[in-house]
């Protein structure tokens, strides 16, 4: 869980395995008391939760990269801190591969290193796109 708005990111963002959206409904039903998604153009869909009285805006795009789509929480109030919070709850919840960025990007970071989470819980560091994945 959270701990405090200063270690807390300013959105959460990341990727699923295309996979069931019936369980992903549920799943941000259940963490965010978020209706099911809707759609809202081509390859895209929203919903807008609700945490401690915040409204959470939620975008998942379908089809984003290499059979992923994105799934953004754009709010800082969210029930993870981090991607990687939200990245592992989502790989155990809804037992798809879930990838994310490592953290916050500086000048010289390598920006295709990523996160990926398995839904058994195993996690490594990937160079994606170029990863072979």
């Amino acid at each position: 869980m959270a701990r405090d708005d200063e270690t807390r990111y300013p959105d959460i963002e990341i990727y699923l395995a295309e996979g069931d959206r019936d369980g992903l409904n549920a799943w941000l039903g259940e963490s965010l008391a978020a209706p099911p998604l809707a759609a809202a153009g081509k390859h895209q869909w929203r919903t807008r939760g609700r945490i401690d009285g915040d409204e959470v805006p939620v975008l998942l795009v379908t089809k984003a990269a290499d059979g992923f789509a994105s799934l953004w929480f754009d709010s800082p109030r969210t029930p993870w801190a981090t991607d990687a919070e939200c990245a592992r709850e989502a790989a155990a919840r809804l037992g798809v591969e879930v990838r994310c960025s490592l953290g916050g990007w500086q000048p010289g970071d390598a920006p295709d290193r990523f996160l990926q989470v398995l839904p058994d819980g195993t996690e490594s560091t990937i160079d994606w796109p170029d990863s072979g994945q």
